[in-house]
Formats: C-alpha cells, structure tokens, sequence
C-alpha cells in the first residue's frame, strides 16, 4: 500500500498522539508499505517520506503557543496534493486544519479517506478555559469535530468510550474500529536494580502531561492523608506547562519527598515502572490512558479516577483500582489500601494478565493495517457500482 499520514502535530515522541503517529508510521514501514507523513516539523525538511507544511506566526502570542505545547499547521494544497495524490490511503490524525483540508481533498478526488479519533473536545476547549463547560465540549464534537469524521470512510477509535461519547453526541453512526493504540512488549515486567537513596521510599508513578486535565493535584494533596506520607515518592514523567505550579504545590503541601519531574526515554520509562510499587492516574479527561496501560503491562497495579470524561476507569478490575475524582481523601484510601496488602497487590496484578491482551500493539497494529485494506477494498467496490 501507499499510504499517507496526515499529522497536524508531530514533534517529539512525548504525547499519546504523536507516540501513536510514530508507531503507525513504524509498523506499516516495516512491513513493506510505502509511507508518507505530512507535519509541520521542520527538522523533517529534506527526509526522506516527509512532506513539511508551514505553521502560524501568532508573532507576540507566540510564547504562550509555545509554552502549551500547541503548533497550528498551515494548510498548503500544493504540499498535500504532492503528498496525497498517488495515496491508496490517506490517514488523519488529528481533526483541525491539515486534516480537515486533506479530507476535502480525498473526497474531490476519491481517493479512501481515514482518521484518527485522538482529541477530546475538552482537549481543545481547554485552550480558551472552557473544557468543564458540557456546551462547549457539545458544540466542538456537534459542530467542529463532526465536519471531518462523520463523513470518512473510516474512523479509528482507541476506546469504545470515544465512540459512544462522539456518537451519540452527533447522532450519526460511523464505521468505526475500535483499536487500541497498543502497548509494546518492552514493557513487560523484569528485574530491575533501584537506587539506594529510593530503597526505603515507596515510589507512586503517574506518567501524562503537565496539564490542567491530568489532575496532578488531586495525587499531590492525597499523600498528606496517606498513612505512609513520610515514606512516599512520586515520580510524575512527562511535561508541560503546569510544572511550575505543580512544584509550588507540592512544596505548600510540605511532603517530605519532593516529586521528580522528568521527561523520560523509553528505556528510562521501562526500567522507572519496573521500580516503583504502584501506578495513580488521577487525570479526568482521557481517550485511552496508553500511559496506564504501560503501567499495568510493567506490572504495577493502578488506581483511577472513575471521571466520566476518562477512559481508563474501564480499566478498574476492582472496585480498589477507582477512586472518585477529585477526590483526595479517597485516593489516599485506596493508595493505603494497596500498600497494606502487599499479597492482594499480586493478586490483582495476575488479574490484569487476560485483559491486557487485547492491547498488544502488534496486535492493535495489525488490525490497523487490516482496516486500511478493507477501506481501500470498500472504496473500489463503491467506485465500480
């Protein structure tokens, strides 16, 4: 297959969608397919497979663009058009200018057309303060989101919680994959030499984004009720904009063991689960949590928010792996609860062996490969009809 990969953001390998871009960029490349990647990162310019479009200069808002993360690419059709019109699929992964211009594109010149569903509203809204607003996050999928993928050929959901929360908002049926965007094997449980100075510390990972939606407070606050406060470190890996007042808090809070920030490699993430003792993800809004899902493959046992905005309360096999969101007192009880019994914690652990399975990404990647083809095979008998 010729494929093209439509990337409204691609950069560092340090968020869920880009990890999942360069994954799927991977994976199709070593089983032979001819891959072509459309971004705006400039250090692409020249490399081989890659199609770089301009971005926008919001010239003195740029620092604020900056500090959240956020790149906005500029469509350019004569790039797209080099980069799509030999395409037997085109593949979006985000839903905002550069894949909405590559959908119209495909959809002139029918050629088969899928995307990625790895935004929540909430993950836009958040930008202009709004993402606790329910008629803002309606508004987005009703009206912003749905111009793009009620009318693909396809649409890739990680989590059936992302299909049911955009369908029923649209009230439209999709054709809709639900396909992890997996977990590699790298993660799997081994043993691992810890620090001296953390040896006698109980080491709690959360792995996401410095962003108001992880709810990294809500971690902070629980271990002043925890029983083992004097004990526990926190390591959160990842970064972004909030570090700065996540560390003023956590020094308000007076905890013993200020938390490590650091934006981890793959190596370093691997060998850091493997040392620690539990996995918290307090975040309320979440399409899939791939971060808790590495945690859990690792063999920690996690405790998660049970938000209505998040997909990783499906992931409680127990009614000790939820807390309630927001709610520190109860996290904290539940972190106890763990920490007291060491033997239920290996017990629950085995518990997550079956239903990590589905998230296998050869696996996952595999059944992307096999919904290219189908949509490609649709396509033609359209075509022909």
């Amino acid at each position: 297959m010729k494929i093209t990969i439509v990337c409204d953001v691609l950069g560092d390998p340090n968020n869920g969608t880009s990890i999942a871009s360069y994954n799927l960029i991977n994976y199709m490349l070593k089983k032979g397919h001819q891959v072509h990647v459309v971004c705006p990162d400039k250090d692409k310019v020249g490399k081989k497979g890659y199609y770089v479009v301009p971005t926008y200069d919001f010239h003195m808002f740029n620092g604020y663009v900056e500090h959240n993360g956020v790149v906005i690419s500029k469509r350019d059709d004569v790039v797209l058009m080099r980069a799509i019109k030999e395409a037997d699929i085109v593949h979006l992964m985000m839903p905002f200018g550069l894949g909405k211009r590559s959908a119209y594109i495909c959809n002139r010149y029918h050629i088969p057309c899928t995307a990625g569903f790895h935004v929540q509203a909430e993950n836009f809204t958040s930008h202009f303060f709004v993402q606790n607003r329910r008629w803002a996050n309606y508004l987005t999928y009703k009206y912003f989101f749905k111009k793009m993928y009620a009318y693909l050929d396809a649409v890739h959901y990680p989590t059936q919680f992302i299909r049911n929360t955009f369908e029923s908002v649209i009230g439209v049926k999709t054709n809709g994959y639900v396909i992890s965007n997996g977990i590699s094997k790298d993660f799997y449980p081994k043993e691992v030499y810890r620090p001296e100075y953390l040896k006698d510390r109980i080491l709690i990972l959360f792995s996401g984004r410095y962003a108001k939606e992880k709810a990294h407070p809500v971690l902070i606050k629980a271990i002043k009720y925890s029983k083992y406060k004097d004990r526990i470190q926190l390591i959160f890996a990842g970064k972004g904009p909030q570090e700065r007042a996540l560390r003023k808090l956590a020094k308000k809070e007076g905890l013993k063991y200020p938390p490590i920030f650091q934006l981890f490699s793959h190596d370093q993430i691997v060998n850091t689960i493997r040392m620690c003792d539990l996995y918290v993800h307090p975040s309320n809004i979440e399409i899939e949590g791939i971060s808790c899902l590495e945690a859990i493959a690792g063999g920690l046992v996690p405790i998660v928010s049970d938000s209505d905005r998040c997909a990783t309360r499906d992931f409680a096999v127990t009614p000790q792996n939820v807390f309630k969101a927001n709610d520190s007192k109860d996290l904290a009880s539940k972190i106890d609860y763990w920490l007291d019994n060491p033997k239920k914690r290996k017990e629950n652990k085995e518990m997550y062996r079956d239903f990590l399975k589905k998230f296998d990404r050869e696996y996952c990647m595999q059944e992307m490969e096999k919904m290219f083809l189908e949509t490609i095979k649709k396509k033609k008998n359209e075509k022909q009809d």
